[in-house]
């Protein structure tokens, strides 16, 4: 898989600005929940007072505060005193339609400070703050009053018994008084810990209805900041989502261009021997279904693979740095189930997912083979046989895949149970804890978004989790493809044609053996083709005739002895160069879907059509050509199937004609033809090969009576080499073929 996802560097900016719209996606959907909290937190149940320290406080207060904290000065230092005297005239009437009791007493407002100045200020005065509302209770107050009577003398419990617990207080040494206010502290600290801020607001609330100020007006007014923020933090969210799809889909498209392009590519550059290794039913799917795999797991895998980490880890991170640590456990035990299940399906469903895209080349080889061999099943009477063998391929898929179907069918309900279970547990564990004044209702519900977040983050991982195995299995077929060494490649260095040699075609003691086969198919085959003159071959079924006319194009590789091509050994040439010197006529006419005109083309596309036509003319084509209502424009079905055997082959031989090769090669490329066609078509090429080499593979021995050089074959051994009339004499084997074919008379 790692190296198919190597040619991604061609998209690698792309690929940058996915993960990088990935991380902003990720902060914006894990910033969400904070909103959420601070809305509830804050905007509900704190009236929008964001503070522990008011923004503007009655001067009374201010002063029994600061009888309660040896923290006067840093509190002053952040407060400005406003009052009807420091004030100009057009000043105070502003400030006073804001704080309506301006009018009546004076008042601080806070300065414009820092975010960490504020976070300061709201520790100082939490505790001064608290404690001025405990000493309101009238309980509280005398017990607080009888605790500081009792150590002091009768003239002092005088004075002192009808004074308020701050006015006694206030009389008191500084270090009497610190000593008493740290132990009402240290209470606050036990009952209250880190909720003693959000307690306090609730004060700050009561002195702003003092002051005058519409709490109504400022709780709306932050609900809608923050809903405003929200909207923000889901647009840049969205954008980020939709930029991620069409940049993951365009970056997988191009990956799966590029893999497509490299396969189709290998496998152009394969020899028949390495065709012989995969099926073309294989090379097919290899070549589609395996790379849309592939193309698919892209899709998903910034946007899962790379995404889901991000927001698992910083979904955890937030809940640690919010505090929520109370219920950290929960998540731990949510990754575990979802793993537990995750693990267990992937390990049951792994061994299918391997073998189903052999199960599918198995159905297309079984298709392919029923589709181009109708007319054989239909002659044969085998269309339940071959019913019954797709009906099996079919099955045997249907089976694998109903089996991972199920195995994963049960990993989403099994998930969602979890996930469930999970958001009823926070909820049980969270609703004590608010009960019991640990943490509030907002915090509750974005640890619950944290932790969807967290696990859902594992359920996209596992949904990977499905795709991944059959892509990896994919890629290792694609793998199998771009890995396979062509036996035969142009050498690094090639070397020129001798122009003084050009047409002729030696075969040195030339033995070759196939790949797997256990003994040589053609041995010791010794001839020269020369220019101007026709080489015929013929032999029995078998023999090695079509071996030979295939080792001069180089589909194969003699592994023995030397061929030569202009004087120079095909090895050491650029098989490009080798082939644009041969016109090469298979044994079976290959046409391509297009027309008549694009077939003939097809080798030189830039040829007239008068020469187009003289072609097809020599190829005794063009009767049957102009007989059709488009000529040379008449449409050719894929295969050339809405064509004759004969003018496949007729086709065939306009195509090797049209390139005007130096050398021709016919392999056994009359054998569909009539006589009366076979005789005609020899007899034009006799004036268009003049200067050619001709390399003839026959059957017939009327097809090559009056060769220049006929090579008798048997065994994959020469048995013969001369003219039709030495061999006659001298060689035993063709005089068998010919007289099988032929009478005496006819062969004289």
């Amino acid at each position: 898989m790692l190296k198919l996802l190597m040619n991604l560097k061609k998209t690698w900016v792309s690929v940058v600005a996915i993960v990088i719209l990935l991380c902003v996606q990720a902060w914006a959907d894990l910033t969400l929940p904070d909103y959420t909290s601070k809305i509830v937190n804050i905007g509900i149940q704190a009236s929008g007072i964001e503070n522990a320290s008011p923004d503007v406080i009655r001067k009374s207060q201010m002063d029994e505060l600061l009888i309660l904290t040896n923290e006067d000065n840093t509190i002053l230092k952040n407060y400005t005193l406003l009052s009807k005297e420091n004030l100009e005239v057009s000043e105070y009437e502003k400030q006073k339609e804001k704080y309506p009791i301006l009018e009546t007493e004076d008042i601080y407002v806070i300065n414009n400070i820092t975010k960490e100045e504020r976070e300061m200020l709201n520790k100082v005065i939490s505790k001064p703050f608290m404690l001025i509302s405990i000493l309101e209770d009238e309980q509280m107050e005398n017990t607080l009053k009888e605790s500081i009577l009792t150590n002091i003398s009768d003239d002092q419990k005088a004075i002192f018994s009808n004074m308020t617990i701050l006015q006694i207080l206030g009389t008191m040494t500084e270090d009497t008084r610190s000593t008493i206010v740290e132990q009402i502290n240290k209470n606050i600290d036990d009952n209250l810990g880190t909720m003693l801020e959000q307690a306090v607001v609730s004060l700050v609330k009561e002195e702003y209805k003092n002051i005058g100020i519409n709490l109504d007006s400022l709780q709306n007014s932050y609900i809608v900041k923050i809903g405003i923020q929200m909207l923000g933090v889901a647009l840049i969210s969205m954008v980020s989502a939709i930029s991620i799809i069409f940049l993951s889909s365009r970056v997988a498209a191009r990956l799966g261009k590029t893999l497509r392009d490299k396969v189709f590519r290998k496998v152009l550059s394969f020899s028949r021997e390495e065709f012989s290794n995969f099926s073309t039913a294989s090379l097919i799917t290899r070549s589609t279904n395996d790379i849309q795999q592939i193309q698919m797991l892209i899709t998903m895998l910034f946007r899962v693979v790379v995404y889901a980490p991000i927001m698992g880890i910083g979904g955890f991170l937030r809940v640690l740095a919010n505090g929520n640590t109370s219920m950290a456990w929960i998540i731990g035990l949510a990754i575990l189930c979802v793993a537990g299940i995750v693990l267990t399906l992937f390990l049951v469903a792994m061994p299918r997912f391997k073998k189903l895209q052999d199960l599918i080349d198995k159905l297309n080889l079984v298709s392919r083979e029923i589709l181009t061999g109708l007319p054989v099943i239909r002659a044969f009477n085998t269309e339940k046989r071959e019913e019954d063998r797709f009906e099996k391929a079919n099955r045997d898929l249907m089976k694998n895949y109903v089996f991972v179907n199920r195995a994963m069918s049960l990993m989403m309900p099994s998930l969602m149970f979890v996930m469930n279970s999970v958001m009823l547990l926070i909820i049980w564990v969270g609703g004590h804890s608010v009960d019991q004044g640990i943490i509030q209702v907002g915090d509750m519900m974005a640890f619950i978004q944290y932790t969807m977040h967290i696990i859902m983050s594992f359920l996209v991982i596992s949904m990977i989790s499905i795709m991944l195995p059959r892509a990896q299995v994919s890629a290792n077929r694609i793998n199998e493809v771009l890995e396979t060494k062509p036996r035969i490649k142009d050498p690094e260095n090639a070397k020129e044609f001798d122009e003084n040699k050009k047409g002729l075609v030696e075969f040195k003691n030339v033995s070759f053996k196939y790949p797997d086969a256990d003994s040589e198919t053609i041995s010791d085959i010794n001839f020269v083709a020369e220019p101007g003159k026709t080489t015929a071959i013929i032999g029995t079924t078998g023999s090695g005739k079509s071996t030979i006319v295939n080792l001069i194009p180089r589909f194969y590789d003699v592994t023995g002895g030397e061929l030569l091509v202009d004087g120079v050994n095909v090895k050491n040439v650029s098989q490009k160069e080798l082939r644009k010197k041969i016109g090469f006529v298979p044994q079976r006419g290959m046409l391509f879907s297009g027309t008549i005109a694009s077939n003939i083309k097809y080798g030189n596309t830039s040829i007239s059509d008068e020469e187009m036509m003289k072609s097809a003319k020599i190829a005794q084509a063009e009767e049957f050509i102009l007989e059709k209502e488009d000529k040379y424009n008449a449409p050719i079905s894929q295969g050339g199937t809405n064509v004759s055997g004969g003018q496949k082959q007729r086709l065939s031989i306009a195509r090797a004609i049209a390139i005007d090769p130096e050398i021709f090669v016919f392999d056994d490329s009359f054998s569909a033809l009539d006589l009366k066609t076979d005789l005609a078509l020899r007899t034009a090429l006799i004036t268009e090969t003049k200067n050619k080499t001709v390399i003839i593979v026959a059957q017939r021995i009327s097809t090559i009576l009056n060769a220049d050089q006929i090579i008798v074959l048997e065994d994959g051994k020469m048995m013969g080499k001369g003219t039709h009339k030495e061999l006659m004499e001298n060689c035993e084997s063709y005089r068998e073929i010919a007289l099988s074919q032929l009478s005496k008379e006819e062969l004289e």
